[in-house]
């Protein structure tokens, strides 16, 4: 069979082809960076060439390049510019806000950021899970889509305060948006403002982050990305982790997304004391899923998407990362003591033993209270309530024999049982 997505919604549909008015309006503004890093000023009630509220300029080169990817490669239509512009002028509207607060509360950059736990493994080995059940513990705290989207100021420390915060349903429009415009994304990946987030969403105030490549096809900013220093990101990440962590009591952050796989060096420099879950799976299932979730991303935004082209990068992309995964923990800079290992098989039918794998490894107590916490989210959170997610291997126009031998060193490293053998 050959990849096919699942028809649009009739309103978006009625955005692309220019029926929605206001919409439609703002969707076929230029992606100009000058542009949208004045509307941006102007909307914090800046003067428009007040560079200076928006911080120091790394971020203006991927800016720049992210731009001109979105309007000369990209191939948007009026539905997914309109959401990267909105993206965009949120980003840029951020770091105003962060660098206004953080002039006003400097102490706020003494808050400390330690013994971090990260879920690193690659897409679709079962990080979300991961995430999710270590976030139940009561001394741990993952941050929600809300507070990564708009974390100035800090959340109230007042639960019943917190939970009427109108940031929430704010940010939770632009993270539904697109598995309401992709009428597959949800079975695929599921999003709110209350949920628990990747970090993507805060390394992005940096414009040096894989969701803009998970979202459009930006080829010069990909290849610019792929060479990037992604420490900019991850301070910018630390300072967004201590905004949060302001007002609240100190918890040890639990913390997640693939994509560090390829940033690893860059968060150890910043995170020297981290720690680290990495989960295990075939590159055979985990090829045809990831791209699935790419290409479904990408059709909310374009009316062309070349799902083989997404999985060709995909097999170069995590063979090369997976390849460096094993030379950070063979070289003592991914310390042992400090690394915990999990099979996707073990994630996926047994996440209790899951969790209390991980504690072991990591030399972390369990409390009875987390582990209660633990069992009641895994009865709340049953798999494929939101329908299956439905992909084929051979969608990706690769051999199983050219997968199996470009991880070969990947899987022979950790073991790897082969998806059929699951």
């Amino acid at each position: 069979m050959s990849w096919t997505p699942d028809p649009r919604p009739d309103w978006v549909a009625a955005v692309n082809r220019g029926d929605a008015g206001p919409v439609v309006d703002g969707a076929r503004r230029p992606f100009d960076p000058d542009l949208l890093m004045a509307e941006a000023l102007v909307s914090q009630g800046r003067r428009p060439d007040d560079r200076t509220a928006l911080g120091d300029d790394d971020f203006i080169e991927p800016l720049t390049l992210f731009c001109h990817g979105l309007e000369h490669e990209a191939d948007l239509n009026l539905m997914g510019r309109w959401m990267s512009r909105r993206m965009i002028l949120r980003l840029l509207e951020v770091r105003i806000q962060i660098n206004d607060y953080l002039a006003a509360d400097p102490g706020t950059l003494d808050e400390p950021i330690s013994q971090l736990v990260f879920v690193i493994g690659a897409p679709r080995t079962g990080t979300t899970v991961m995430h999710g059940l270590l976030a139940q513990d009561p001394a741990h705290r993952a941050p929600e889509g809300w507070e990564l989207l708009r974390p100035v100021p800090p959340p109230h420390p007042d639960p019943d305060v917190r939970a009427a915060d109108p940031r929430i349903a704010l940010a939770g429009a632009e993270l539904v948006m697109p598995q309401t415009v992709a009428s597959g994304m949800l079975a695929i990946h599921e999003y709110s403002g209350r949920m628990y987030k990747e970090c993507l969403s805060a390394m992005s105030l940096e414009f040096r982050s894989e969701e803009m490549i998970s979202r459009t096809h930006v080829p010069a900013y990909q290849a610019w990305y792929d060479t990037a220093d992604l420490r900019p990101a991850y301070r910018t990440y630390r300072k967004v982790l201590q905004i949060l962590q302001r007002r609240m009591p100190a918890r040890r952050w639990v913390l997640k997304s693939p994509a560090h796989l390829q940033g690893l060096p860059a968060l150890l420099e910043v995170f020297h004391d981290a720690r680290f879950v990495i989960t295990h799976r075939d590159p055979a299932a985990i090829l045809p899923s990831v791209t699935s979730l790419i290409a479904t991303m990408r059709w909310a935004h374009s009316d062309r998407v070349d799902f083989a082209a997404i999985g060709r990068y995909h097999l170069e992309l995590y063979s090369r990362s997976l390849d460096a995964l094993i030379d950070l923990i063979d070289s003592g800079r991914l310390p042992a003591d400090r690394t915990a290992e999990v099979p996707h098989q073990l994630v996926s039918t047994a996440k209790m033993a899951a969790a209390q794998s991980v504690y072991a490894q990591l030399d972390m107590a369990l409390s009875p209270a987390a582990e209660a916490a633990m069992a009641a989210h895994v009865a709340a959170t049953p798999p494929g309530r939101h329908g299956e997610h439905r992909y084929e291997f051979e969608d990706l126009g690769l051999a199983r024999t050219e997968v199996r031998a470009r991880f070969a060193r990947y899987i022979e490293r950790f073991g790897i049982p082969m998806a059929d053998e699951e």
